[in-house]
Formats: structure tokens, C-alpha cells, sequence
């Protein structure tokens, strides 16, 4: 009898301190395009939950995210005062072709982000998708747009005085994609799954 009771209360144990590693839900903000968007839908798609859910981002590249008090980041704020300030926030680089983005405003965009956060919090960073079997497919940010914003990740990520994690890269392949930049529905899902992979 004992060794059951034992057994028990060593699963039960053994259950709340796995479920306190769990991320909690809708903890984590994020920053983008309608590139964002689609990872987001494709997140929510596979039972994402630790993460916010689409917002309304669509169009709004890096130079809608370095004033801190523009329209996105108010879209932002009417998130976080839904969910509470995110202890996590995803910046994704995202840009047109013209301007482009520069590292300096990447940097804008990492402070901008801890300002609108909970003190402390996490933050991630990402370029948009690349396009490993297309490389030039996404023509709203040039041929060599999806691999300078991933360039701009990762210098970012490797900068210690930035304190920020770059996890990886987000890949949509042919058969994932509608209009040559965007997700069709294949590719949503197959984003959602990446981020799960990289916060859960």
C-alpha cells in the first residue's frame, strides 16, 4: 500500500513540475508582416497557445515597428492589455523591397519591443521565410530580401549587447506558398510547426 501511495505521489509530482516547464498561454507577443500573420494562423492551426494569436499585421514591415508609438505598436498594446505584457516577444524582420531595412533600425525595433514587454522579457528574433527550392520567389521583398532579413537575424542574435535569441530559420518550400511570398494553407501549417519548435 505505501508503494502505491509512493508511486502515485511521485507521478503526480513528477505531472505539475512538467506542467510548470509548460509555457503559459498567450505569454508570448509578436512583431511583423503578413509573414508573421501566417505563421501565427499556422501556430493557432496546430494548437498553438503559448503565443498570440493573428492580430492585424498584414503590411507592416520593419518601418511600421521603429516608432514606438505608431499604429502597430498601438495594435500591439490593445494585444497585451487583452493577454497582459508579454514575458516573450517575437520580432520578426520583415521588409519591402524599397527601403529594404538597416541594422540600426533591427536594434529600434529590439528596444521598441522591450519597452511595450514586461520588464525582462525574452526576446526572439527571426528574419521572414526563405525559400530553400525558390530563393528569388518572394517579389514584394526582392530576390535577396528573405536572406537579408535572416542575415540581420542572426548578426542581431550574435550581438551579447542585444540579449536577444535568433532560433532559427522559418522555410516555405513550393508547394507552400500562394503568390509567390505568402503561405497557402499547406505552408501556414507547416510555419506553425517550425515556431512550435523553437518556443513551444
Amino acid at each position: 500500500m505505501q508503494l502505491i501511495i509512493s508511486t502515485l505521489f511521485t507521478g503526480l509530482a513528477g505531472a505539475v513540475a512538467m506542467k510548470r516547464q509548460m509555457p503559459s498561454e498567450h505569454t508570448m507577443g509578436f512583431i511583423g508582416c503578413s509573414m508573421a500573420e501566417n505563421v501565427a494562423q499556422g501556430y493557432v492551426a496546430n494548437n498553438g497557445k503559448h503565443m498570440w494569436g493573428p492580430y492585424g499585421t498584414s503590411g507592416m514591415v520593419v518601418q511600421s515597428w521603429t516608432n514606438t508609438a505608431s499604429s502597430s505598436w498601438k495594435l500591439f498594446d490593445q494585444q497585451a492589455t487583452k493577454y497582459g505584457k508579454p514575458s516573450e516577444v517575437w520580432v520578426q524582420i520583415c521588409i519591402f523591397q524599397n527601403p529594404g531595412a538597416t541594422y540600426g533600425e533591427v536594434q529600434q525595433l529590439i528596444a521598441n519591443a522591450r519597452q511595450h514587454a514586461a520588464p525582462g522579457a525574452k526576446i526572439w528574433i527571426t528574419g521572414q521565410p526563405i525559400y530553400p527550392d525558390n530563393p528569388s520567389s518572394c517579389f514584394l521583398a526582392g530576390s535577396q530580401g528573405p536572406q537579408l532579413t535572416v542575415d540581420l537575424a542572426k548578426r542581431a542574435g550574435a550581438d551579447t549587447s542585444l540579449n536577444v535569441t535568433y532560433p532559427g530559420d522559418f522555410k516555405l518550400m513550393k508547394g507552400e506558398v500562394q503568390d509567390g511570398c505568402h503561405a497557402n494553407t499547406a505552408g501556414q501549417r507547416s510555419l506553425g510547426k517550425q515556431a512550435l519548435a523553437f518556443w513551444g
